[in-house]
Formats: C-alpha cells, sequence, structure tokens
C-alpha cells in the first residue's frame, strides 16, 4: 500500500513509518495540513493517515478540503481526541474510520487493510474513468462531460 502519514510529532511520525514499512507499505510523512493537502492532490494514496491537531491546516479542514476537491483515498483520523463529538466530527467531515491514541499498531494495521479493501473494491465495482469532468462508464458504454451525456457510436465510445 502507498501510505500517506500526517503526523506533527516526529517520534510518532517515525514509529508509524518505521512499523508501515515492516509491513511492505510505501510511506510518505508529512508534518503539517498544507504539505498534506498538496501531496494528496498531486499523488494516489491507498490510503492516508490523518492527526487532527497539526500545523496551518488541522485534520478536519484537510479532510474536508480533500473531499471537496473529490479525492477519494481512505481517511484514518489518528488522534488524541477522544471526544464522541470530536469522533462524529471527524467523520463528518469525510474521515472513513477514526482512530484514539494511544493505539495498538495491530489495530492500526486492521483498520488500515479493512479501508484499502473497501476503496480497492469500490473502484472495481465501479468501472468508471474519470478525467477532471469527463466520464467514461465502461460498464454501460456512456460517456458525460459535466454531468452531460454524450452520445458517441462504439467506435467514437473505445476510441475515446
Amino acid at each position: 500500500m502507498k501510505v500517506l502519514v500526517v503526523e506533527d510529532e516526529p517520534k510518532v511520525a517515525s514509529f508509524l513509518k518505521q512499523g508501515l514499512e515492516e509491513q511492505q507499505n510505501e510511506v510518505t510523512v508529512v508534518y503539517d495540513g498544507l504539505f498534506a493537502k498538496k501531496m494528496a492532490m498531486e499523488n494516489t494514496y491507498d490510503a492516508i493517515i490523518l492527526d487532527i491537531m497539526i500545523p496551518y491546516l488541522n485534520g478536519m479542514e484537510v479532510t474536508r478540503e480533500l473531499r471537496a476537491e473529490g479525492i477519494k483515498s481512505p481517511i484514518l483520523m489518528l488522534t488524541a481526541l477522544s471526544a464522541v463529538d470530536e469522533k462524529v466530527n471527524g467523520l463528518d467531515a469525510g474521515a472513513d474510520d477514526y482512530l484514539v491514541k494511544p493505539f495498538d499498531f495491530k489495530e492500526l494495521l486492521a483498520r488500515l487493510r479493512a479501508l484499502s479493501k473497501r476503496y480497492t473494491d469500490n473502484m472495481v465495482e465501479q468501472k468508471v474513468l474519470r478525467v477532471e469532468d469527463l466520464e467514461l462508464d465502461l460498464d454501460r458504454k456512456v460517456a458525460r462531460r459535466g454531468g452531460k451525456t454524450i452520445d458517441l457510436t462504439a467506435k467514437e465510445f473505445s476510441l475515446l
């Protein structure tokens, strides 16, 4: 898996990076919300592990902005904020899961596997290719741009 870890505490970030790499994951670590957003917009990640209390943009803001930009990568919020309202806010902001620090690393790995499986299964089920506002539904052989269907012959669709 390709994982983006967003954590401003160097010891925690190092622990996560080392543990995830030992499990054959490719890990990128960033320490603030602005850089997290930039990396997530420029790269595709199988999962994003995101602390809430980070500099510049907090984890809630990063999540909202990524979802608004159409980034679908699963987001696991990993934070010391344990109140039920905080968990609800994180999930409502667009996170897929929420884990409170301190945590057991085996549980983190299990949650990442579950998120990754759902994400990949969902991508396989859809069979829709997207580039900006152009969509190609490979099952139905339908093309849409800006939400409007484009009438194409079978040959035109296959060329597109």
